[in-house]
Order: structure tokens, then C-alpha cells, then sequence
């Protein structure tokens, strides 16, 4: 069965790093997008980054201090999160989509202290 399995996440103070990791072991072959989305306290499961088949994709107000990139050889997606802000406090889903079909793993929590 398909799986996705995140790590990384933790509390940082603003301004700090982390980086998100995400291991699709056993299903990275027909994958065409693969990286995360979050969720915030009430709020809805937005995008953050997402490397398809033409590109990236990801949300305006991560551009500049969020990388995402792909270990193919690891079967693993990471998030580097730089410059971190309050605001990026949410939990943090990888999500994968393979011939049609969405995959989430089970969500990682990151909270940025003020």
C-alpha cells in the first residue's frame, strides 16, 4: 500500500531553519507531483511546494526562503524551510499524486515561536 512518511517537523524560534523530509519508498515510480501542503489551527489544507513533471510550484509567501528538492536515489522529498515566521505555524502534509490518484502522509507539526 502506498506510503508516505514525513519527519522533520519541531518548534523553532522566527527567523530559524528546518527541513521536512518525506520518504515515498515503494511508490515513487508514476509519480507526477510530489511535495507538501499545511494546515493551519481553522484554516483550510493550502499548498506550499509541489515539484511536478514541468516544474515547481509553490504558494507566494514561502518564494525566497522555502526549497523544495527531490533525492530520487532515496525516494525522498525535503522542504528547506529558511527565515521561518510565526505565520508558517501549521501542520505540514507531504502529498504525492500517482495516476490519479492523491496520496498524504500523516502530517508532521511545525511551530515557529514569536
Amino acid at each position: 500500500q502506498a506510503q508516505l512518511v514525513e519527519s522533520g517537523g519541531g518548534l523553532v524560534q522566527a527567523g530559524g531553519s528546518l527541513r521536512l523530509s518525506c520518504d515515498g519508498s515503494g511508490i515513487m515510480n508514476g509519480i507526477n507531483r510530489m511535495g507538501w501542503y499545511r494546515q493551519a489551527p481553522g484554516k483550510q489544507r493550502d499548498l506550499v511546494a509541489v515539484i511536478t513533471s514541468s516544474g515547481i510550484d509553490s504558494t507566494d509567501s514561502v518564494q525566497g526562503r522555502f526549497t523544495i528538492f527531490r533525492d530520487n536515489a532515496k525516494n525522498t522529498v525535503y522542504l528547506q524551510m529558511n527565515n521561518l515566521k510565526p505565520e508558517d505555524t501549521a501542520v505540514y502534509y507531504c502529498y504525492a499524486r500517482r495516476y490519479g490518484i492523491n496520496y498524504w502522509g500523516q502530517g508532521t507539526q511545525v511551530t515557529v515561536a514569536s
